[in-house]
This record gives structure tokens, C-alpha cells and sequence, in this order.
């Protein structure tokens, strides 16, 4: 059975120090069977030099979100997850506020998962559409 708080208490705990995450301001706020959604605070440290959301910043979002999600279906103590490939369409500008990264599942193989991540504002209009394909491999001991 699916264990909400289970996940986000997991997601939150390996992104506390000296990751991107961290940097980032990363936080997992819900999930469920088949998603994860994730914010970040827009802030001067992921602005551009114009003063908006930098796109890296978005795509760092979308990868956290969507690798994190994956663990969802694996177990974790004999496999891992890779990202291997994403794409960024960047169809809003955003200087402030707070951005939400939703991941949903495309394709769940098992070697390669396939997501959808939606970077929405507080208004849940769309910031940005991202795919990421991640690879999953044995844990190596």
C-alpha cells in the first residue's frame, strides 16, 4: 500500500545537506501512486542575469523531482536510478514566488522509466514542460 508520508519523509531526508537540492531550496510536499510534486522558492539565487527564473534552475527542479519519483517503484537496496536524457520547453518567465515541479509517470519499464514533469507557479499556470528518461541499474555494491 502506498505510504505518502513514508515517501515524502524519505524524498526530504536525502536532499537535506550538500546537494543540489539543498542548494536549491528543494522540498517534496506531496506524492502519490503514480507522481511527485516538489517546490522551489524564486529567489536571486536561481535568477538569471535579467532577473528571472534561470532555465537550469527549472531543469534542476525537474530532474530532482523525476529521478526522486522513480524510487518510488524500484527497491532501492538492489537497484538505483540514473537520469539519462531530459528536455525543457521554457514557456513562462517567473521572478519570484514559489515554482512546483509535478513528475508523472509515462512509462514504467524495467530498465528505463519515462516522466512528465509540469513546472507550474502558485496559480498553476505552466512555467515549464520537461521530460526526463531515467535509467535503472543494479546497485553496485
Amino acid at each position: 500500500m502506498f505510504d505518502r508520508e513514508k515517501v515524502l519523509a524519505f524524498c526530504n531526508s536525502f536532499s537535506k545537506e550538500n546537494t543540489l537540492m539543498a542548494t536549491l531550496e528543494i522540498e517534496f510536499i506531496d506524492a502519490g501512486p503514480d507522481f511527485l510534486k516538489a517546490q522551489m522558492p524564486v529567489t536571486p539565487k536561481v535568477h538569471q542575469p535579467m532577473g528571472l527564473l534561470h532555465g537550469g534552475a527549472t531543469v534542476a527542479l525537474a530532474e530532482s523531482v523525476g529521478s526522486a519519483a522513480s524510487l518510488m517503484f524500484i527497491d532501492i537496496e538492489e537497484r538505483e536510478v540514473r537520469g539519462i536524457e531530459i528536455s525543457a520547453n521554457h514557456v513562462k518567465a517567473k521572478r519570484s514566488g514559489i515554482v512546483y515541479g509535478t513528475a508523472r509517470i509515462i512509462h514504467k519499464g524495467g530498465t528505463i522509466h519515462l516522466w512528465e514533469i509540469r513546472v507550474t507557479d502558485e496559480n498553476d499556470s505552466l512555467i515549464s514542460l520537461c521530460k526526463l528518461t531515467n535509467m535503472v541499474l543494479p546497485r553496485k555494491r
